[in-house]
């Protein structure tokens, strides 16, 4: 019986860190159920896509913290992007530059032939102490490709909002995503 055949190796040494958005613009709904979970599902995807490949993540808003750090653990990766909210961190505005830079310096001591950031985000970026193009210019300077995968439409979706008893409710709100600064940002 050959062995052999079962098991899938990569040689190519990538290490990928997915860097997710979980502001509070996240939970429109102009995706099934939200914004959020089909950037999950989207993350969750590639995943299992990735044999071999370290991967990491990092979860934005207002700020930006790292939620695993490069791993091959398929299922623990799986298990932790699951577990991924709006709400998980401060939520009250996105720093995608803030984001950018944390995925960075999770490869900055990498020595993968390879090193990506995927941005998953509306793209509007409203916070944050390091610009976008920054953090783009310093992944740039090291080697590091970014891509942007924008998770939104232009136009009215259900969003969330608090009512006056404190219950959470949906009111059609204009939702946008910022096209531009994600195509500068690849």
């Amino acid at each position: 019986q050959d062995i052999e055949q079962n098991v899938r190796t990569n040689t190519e040494g990538i290490d990928i860190v997915l860097a997710i958005d979980v502001s509070a613009s996240m939970l429109a709904r102009d995706f099934r159920p939200d914004r959020i979970t089909a950037a999950k599902e989207v993350a969750g995807s590639f995943v299992a896509d990735r044999y071999g490949d370290r991967i990491g993540l990092v979860v934005f808003a207002a700020e930006a913290f790292t939620q695993s750090p490069l791993t091959t653990d398929q299922s623990t990766l799986q298990t932790l992007l699951a577990r991924i909210r709006s709400g998980l961190i401060d939520d009250s505005g996105t720093a995608i530059g803030n984001g950018l830079a944390t995925a960075i310096n999770r490869l900055r001591e990498s020595d993968a032939k390879s090193k990506v950031i995927i941005l998953l985000t509306d793209g509007v970026n409203n916070q944050g102490q390091i610009a976008p193009m920054t953090a783009a210019e310093i992944a740039k300077a090291q080697g590091i490709r970014v891509y942007t995968i924008g998770v939104g439409t232009e136009g009215m979706a259900p969003y969330p909002a608090i009512d006056m008893f404190g219950n959470l409710t949906f009111v059609n709100q204009k939702v946008e995503t910022d096209e531009k600064i994600m195509k500068a940002l690849s």
